[in-house]
């Protein structure tokens, strides 16, 4: 089908039986004596989000921003995707703006991005170049929210096939470039490895490792840095493993719960963003509340487990011989992430740069941070795009 404009509007029902739950909800009552955080999310800050969730958070004025936006559905190889598209600002004599798709991964969703829309379609107006200006696309990942999951194991690649054709030939795209983090980083490489023709770049939160490193003659820096990754995932690696081996029972409970939900998520938010411990330093509440409705609403949490579970479905991550660039996020687990182990899938790294603050979702945590870079990274690489 064509792409038809969508809009958001959560029913009132919902909303009732969502505050209904988060009223009635029954928590954890911590540990004597616990470090706050030491064993999940802190029982006392749950309880603060959830009451603010129930009775303090303003949906409706959140619905209302985020509808001040261009939302459409639209059919790609028969899977239904939802995205954005925002056209970018062209000043005359500057050249059309450069089309760029912005990937999401989890527990995240298109709100990481929105904080880089007018930095990147209307630069002129933050103090940039109007020649830097982006048309920007930024889709829900299938299964998340929206989007609906294809036929077949949910893998990178398929994704990143979708994405392409959406780009292409349901916008229209010659040339464009991509971006993204975590899944929808992964989802990006695919997109350029498998189409280097039309993507002009890609840059990345998170380098790549390549398939088999752990194998390769390796240098000190690349052996250190996948013991500290190995030792890293020990302590972090618990939800993944649920998420890839028992999906649908983890499911059934945060389908039930809006506040196990929310632990579930802000547990990560937390773990992964730049904030000393402290989260809403570097995420408004209402920010990641926004977050929690809409996969509340949409029901997701249980697809957006998929590519967790088919995960062993992905081939070998192919080479990359586009342009590429890195943004390196201060997250524990990017901790001295060498160089060397990128190149040995990258061929054309042309951007390589240790960001000084900003975690896992550093679009959201540090927006200006994140524009300025992806407009240094595809300033050169616009010419190829005519």
């Amino acid at each position: 089908m064509a792409s038809t404009p969508f809009r958001i509007d959560i029913p009132e029902p919902v909303l009732d039986d969502l505050r209904h739950r988060l009223r009635s909800a029954r928590l954890p009552k911590g540990r004597s004596g616990q470090q706050p955080w030491a064993a999940g999310t802190d029982p006392a800050y749950l309880a603060e989000v959830v009451a603010h969730w129930a009775d303090g958070f303003d949906w409706a004025e959140r619905q209302r921003e985020l509808n001040a936006l261009p939302h459409f559905l639209t059919e790609v190889d028969g899977t239904v995707l939802h995205y954005l598209h925002v056209r970018g600002v062209r000043a005359e004599g500057a050249p059309a703006p450069l089309p760029l798709i912005l990937n999401h991964g989890w527990p995240s969703s298109f709100v990481e991005m929105l904080s880089l829309v007018p930095l990147l379609t209307d630069p002129a107006a933050h103090g940039g170049d109007a020649a830097d200006a982006f048309d920007v696309v930024i889709p829900s990942l299938p299964g998340f929210l929206w989007s609906q999951l294809p036929a077949g194991p949910l893998t990178r690649g398929a994704m990143a096939e979708l994405f392409h054709r959406l780009m292409t030939e349901e916008l229209g795209y010659r040339r464009y470039g991509v971006f993204g983090g975590d899944i929808g980083g992964s989802v990006g490489y695919w997109m350029a490895a498998r189409h280097p023709e039309q993507v002009v770049g890609a840059h990345l939160i998170h380098p790549p490792v390549p398939h088999g490193a752990h194998g390769a003659d390796l240098s000190e820096a690349e052996q250190a840095f996948l013991a500290w990754e190995e030792e890293y995932d020990e302590g972090d690696d618990g939800y993944s493993s649920i998420q890839a081996t028992r999906p649908d029972t983890l499911a059934a409970a945060l389908l039930d719960s809006p506040a196990g939900l929310a632990a579930w998520l802000l547990d990560k938010y937390r773990d992964w963003t730049d904030c000393s411990g402290d989260l809403e330093k570097s995420i408004d509440r209402d920010v990641l509340l926004t977050v929690l409705t809409l996969y509340w609403a949409t029901a997701s949490i249980d697809t957006s487990f998929r590519s967790y579970y088919d995960y062993g479905h992905n081939e070998p991550r192919p080479p990359l011989t586009v342009p590429a660039g890195f943004t390196i996020s201060r997250e524990p687990v990017m901790r001295d992430f060498p160089r060397e182990l990128s190149e040995r899938c990258c061929a054309d790294i042309r951007h390589w740069h240790e960001a000084e603050r900003g975690g896992h979702f550093l679009p959201l945590e540090e927006p200006r941070l994140m524009a300025r870079e992806l407009r240094t990274f595809f300033g050169p690489l616009r010419a190829t795009a005519v």
